[in-house]
């Protein structure tokens, strides 16, 4: 069964410069949430951009992994803190 850390290290391993953020939100082991930011994604579509880290996981997808959502984004477009925020 895959934990939150083996999907992120496969992630970063698998995409140059990623960083991934990876939950186990149901508790079950078998259905994650990820966010990843990388520099790769710019000048791809959002669909592209999933596809590539669906890519990783092509056998595991509905079976050891039930379910992955993605949020993947580049690095500009990380949030900006609000002013004042502790960061």
């Amino acid at each position: 069964m895959p934990s939150p850390e083996h999907i992120k290290q496969r992630i970063e391993a698998a995409i140059p410069g990623a960083h991934a953020e990876v939950e186990d939100y149901t508790g079950g082991g078998d259905h994650f949430r990820a966010i990843i930011t990388a520099a790769s994604f710019a000048g791809r579509s959002r669909i592209e951009q999933h596809r590539l880290v669906y890519e990783v996981f092509e056998d595991e997808i509905g079976g050891a992994i039930h379910a992955l959502s993605l949020k993947t984004q580049t690095p500009e477009q990380l949030p900006t803190p609000e002013p004042g925020a502790i960061t």
